[in-house]
């Protein structure tokens, strides 16, 4: 174990921080990505079950997280989402993390969430349309995107509870 994993264990210690919350600090991409989804999923007021399903499956595939690490990282980013003025912090993070690849896999998971409930809201359309827009992601590609995510199929699905997996509702 080096000097800085003992130092940052004593500050975990210290300050009650467990090691997997560490994990999702303000500069982590994961974070800032995972923070918009919930804003996504959240804009017109209601969070579908199809949504909450749709986003945890994202988030386990994309990251390679199991359940609870996932719960964690969901309620980092509605933290961070409710402190945030605005999409300029997390997309800052993500212009510095991501590859033009990676911020078009951006609008495309969010495009991916918003259409698992089968309605598209302007409110979701003005966001994911201004997330682009901050990410450098060209309307055309944009539209693309959003053309390509409505064509794949909707599985339809039951949910428990909200942020809710199969796994960890029965804990």
């Amino acid at each position: 174990m080096s000097i800085f994993d003992s130092l940052r264990n004593f500050i975990a210690d210290t300050t009650g921080r467990t090691a997997t919350a560490a994990a999702f600090e303000d500069g982590d991409y994961r974070l800032a990505t995972v923070a918009l989804l919930v804003h996504v999923a959240n804009v017109d007021g209601m969070v579908d079950p199809l949504e909450r399903q749709r986003l945890r499956e994202i988030i386990e595939a994309r990251f390679g997280l199991d359940a609870a690490t996932t719960t964690q990282l969901i309620e980092a980013a509605e933290q961070s989402d409710r402190e945030a003025v605005d999409f300029f912090h997390f997309t800052t993070v993500l212009k510095r993390e991501l590859d033009d690849d990676g911020r078009h896999k951006i609008i495309e998971m969010m495009w991916d969430v918003v259409f698992a409930d089968g309605t598209v809201t302007e409110f979701e359309e003005n966001v994911v349309w201004r997330v682009a827009e901050l990410l450098g992601v060209s309307t055309r590609d944009r539209v693309m995107l959003r053309q390509k995510v409505a064509e794949e199929p909707r599985p339809e699905a039951a949910v428990d509870g909200p942020w809710s997996s199969p796994a960890s509702s029965k804990a």
